[in-house]
């Protein structure tokens, strides 16, 4: 066993937190400062010029703006529209609060639009559902929160793009009492049994920016609120196909079937859509069984199933074991940001966080400092490393603060070769 003393003695070097991940010692961290020593804010504009942001096919123009950069690129979610998506960084509030006015001023052409979307979190790797700030920018989330993230979704078509110019938050300085049995929290490990399709659509963009690649493993839900970070798994769902008797969790990369705010695993009340219809049952489940609004989905289409998740190839075949469309068990935990199995590490020693599990050709994207914890959602087998005499090619994947994750070798972390986590990526 790796000496303790050695690794406490090795952690005295350690002063201060950089880089992009989240102490669990507290909800998040600005510019890589501890979020004790955070001033409370009030006010701010979002640095739209920024380079610890999240982009996906987005322009800077000249004049500061964002606009979408290839308007020839779409996601199948949004059928004829181009598609960008800007992530902010996440902001320390230095105290909590849930009600936000949130202004986007924007140029939007006929037959465009900008969706402002955002998340906060009070504790660490757990994000409430993204809320749309809707016209007026006025919004409460389902908890009080000490850390806020703005994402833009930019909709244009081929000849024209919505433009940018200015996202400005106020946080609401009067906190004020969650509200019981909604949002984020009221849907954690509840279970549905819904129809199942196979979303296939090798080399399409999801939502969330990702190219889906052959045998992948995510789902899409029809809604934008619990739609994780590119490469992210904030937002999970437990699958079980009583066939095969096999199950996985997946994070959601993507939005879909069928609609795009049918949220249906939140109460009627606090439904984007369709809030006539029961807490779990999808709104393309009702069109097609019963005629629900016509037989049509939110874009005028004939409902053809009755689909309420779409299954990425890898999850459906290698880890459900499907092989046509069928009903599922669906466990939605979106509350806990790891699916129920995420837990925390504690570094040793001060390490590179890097893009993928190992050092050749993995970017470094962030660091672990000695005797920090933070949250993990699971470890995976990589490039071998060797520290203090001591070998392991277990890697952890880590939630970044900005969105995505990294891996560090389980070498650098307390405890045995996973730092105590148990859950390995992909299961």
């Amino acid at each position: 066993m790796r000496s303790t003393s050695r690794r406490l003695l090795r952690g005295l070097c350690a002063l201060l937190i950089v880089g992009g991940l989240t102490p669990v010692t507290a909800a998040a961290a600005t510019d890589g400062e501890r979020p004790a020593a955070a001033r409370p804010v009030t006010d701010w504009q979002v640095d739209l010029a920024g380079t610890a942001d999240e982009r996906h096919n987005i322009s800077r123009r000249a004049d500061g703006g964002l606009a979408i950069r290839d308007r020839r690129l779409s996601t199948p979610s949004e059928p004829g529209k181009a598609f960008a998506l800007y992530t902010a960084p996440a902001r320390s509030l230095g105290r909590q609060t849930d009600a936000f006015t949130v202004s986007t001023r924007a140029d939007a052409p006929s037959g465009t639009r900008v969706l402002t979307e955002v998340r906060g979190s009070s504790h660490p790797g757990r994000w409430t559902q993204w809320t749309d700030a809707g016209t007026t920018g006025r919004l409460r989330l389902s908890e009080a929160v000490s850390v806020l993230q703005v994402r833009l979704t930019l909709l244009g078509t081929r000849s024209a793009s919505p433009v940018v110019s200015e996202v400005s938050v106020h946080a609401d300085p009067a906190t004020r009492t969650a509200r019981a049995g909604t949002g984020a929290t009221a849907t954690a490990s509840v279970t549905y049994r819904l129809f199942a399709t196979r979303e296939g659509l090798t080399g399409h963009t999801t939502a969330n920016g990702h190219v889906i690649q052959p045998r992948d493993h995510f789902v899409a839900l029809p809604s934008r609120r619990m739609l994780a970070s590119k490469g992210g798994r904030e937002y999970q769902v437990r699958l079980c196909y009583r066939r095969t008797g096999r199950c996985e969790t997946a994070p959601v990369w993507d939005v879909g079937p069928w609609n795009t705010r049918d949220d249906y695993w939140n109460p009627p009340g606090e439904r984007q859509m369709w809030r006539d219809l029961p807490q779990g049952t999808p709104q393309a489940q009702a069109a097609y069984q019963s005629g629900y609004n016509g037989g049509l989905d939110e874009f005028g289409r004939r409902v053809a199933n009755p689909a309420g998740i779409d299954v990425a190839d890898g999850t459906f075949w290698d880890g459900l074991g499907m092989t046509d469309n069928d009903w599922v068990d669906v466990t939605f935990q979106p509350a806990d940001g790891g699916g129920g199995g995420q837990t925390t590490v504690t570094a040793w020693a001060e390490a590179n966080v890097r893009s993928c599990a190992g050092i050749t050709n993995c970017d470094i994207v962030s660091k672990v400092y000695p005797n920090e914890s933070y949250p993990a959602n699971c470890w995976k087998t990589g490039q071998s490393i060797t520290a203090e005499g001591y070998t392991s090619d277990k890697w952890i994947e880590l939630p970044l603060r900005a969105g995505g994750v990294g891996y560090v070798s389980g070498i650098y972390l307390k405890g045995d070769e996973t730092g105590g986590v148990t859950r390995r990526c992909g299961t």
